[in-house]
């Protein structure tokens, strides 16, 4: 990476800090603002306490009882404001644990992005997307698969969890993998409960696109266990997955041809000379 894309990497990351420091803040307050309630509640139950010690019986009690009425609403008062403030903190927790997941899994595939554009080898490139749809898709079953623009034909080159070489070689616009990769649209299953494998019916269709040119698609067909669905975040890293992904695959195969077509050149040069 350059210097200048570290220091990109830096401020977004710093970027994030700051959104954590500011949350983790926020909370902190919270938790003083419902501890100070609470002991303005004891304040004005130990006021009372010494209100009645005091008090005379007689010349006192109605005094006592208009008091009396009027700490209770106070008390009330109070209550219901600590209610709302744990309610606050409850609905906070559960944002902050929404954003952090978010902020983690962007900040996961902006580095996995960067693993992505950081070589030209294929076989390393397929590699690395294998191993971000793993973790930061949370896929167990799936394949990676190119159009060959010769035939109009998909064929796996890379999966998990199952031989590319099961997956059937797929025309364009032929079911949905087919159709998924002449559209350029994503496809995900209605209802994942009840899904038998079908490798030509995944759960996930993602055309892997360099702005609306199809190259190929990554096909899932089972999640890891601890993963029951697909969370709102999951879609927005699939498209944006797809974009990088696709980049560095084309790039690569461009590189590896062009190597390969050097070392021929190369070849036929040294024959020559001989």
């Amino acid at each position: 990476m350059t210097e200048k894309g570290e220091d990109r990497v830096t401020k977004r990351a710093e970027e994030f800090l700051q959104v954590f420091k500011k949350g983790a803040e926020f909370t902190q307050d919270l938790l003083k603002e419902n501890e100070r309630l609470r002991f303005q509640i004891l304040k004005m139950e130990e006021g009372l306490k010494n209100d009645l010690e005091d008090a005379s019986p007689e010349s006192e009690t109605e005094k006592l009882r208009e008091r009396i009425a009027e700490l209770e609403r106070e008390k009330q008062q109070i209550i219901d404001r600590i209610k709302e403030v744990e309610a606050e903190n409850l609905d906070f927790a559960n944002r902050y644990i929404d954003i952090e997941t978010e902020n983690n899994n962007l900040a996961n595939l902006y580095i996995a992005s960067y693993q992505l554009h950081s070589t030209l080898d294929f076989k390393e490139v397929l590699q690395i997307i294998t191993e971000i749809i793993i973790n930061l898709i949370g896929a167990e079953e799936f394949a990676i698969m190119l159009l060959d623009e010769k035939t109009n034909k998909l064929q796996a080159v890379a999966g998990e969890g199952l031989d590319p070489g099961e997956v059937p070689t797929i025309s364009l616009g032929e079911g949905i993998i087919g159709e998924m990769a002449k559209t350029g649209e994503n496809y995900f299953i209605e209802e994942m409960d009840g899904y038998i494998r079908d490798l030509r019916h995944p759960v996930v269709c993602i055309p892997l696109k360099i702005k609306e040119h199809v190259i190929g698609v990554i096909v899932i067909y089972k999640l890891l266990v601890q993963k029951s669905r697909f969370a709102e975040v999951d879609y927005e890293l699939f498209t944006l997955l797809a974009g990088h992904a696709a980049t560095a695959i084309f790039s690569s195969k461009l590189y590896s041809e062009s190597e390969r077509k050097l070392s021929t050149i190369q070849g036929f040069l040294d024959l020559m000379t001989k």
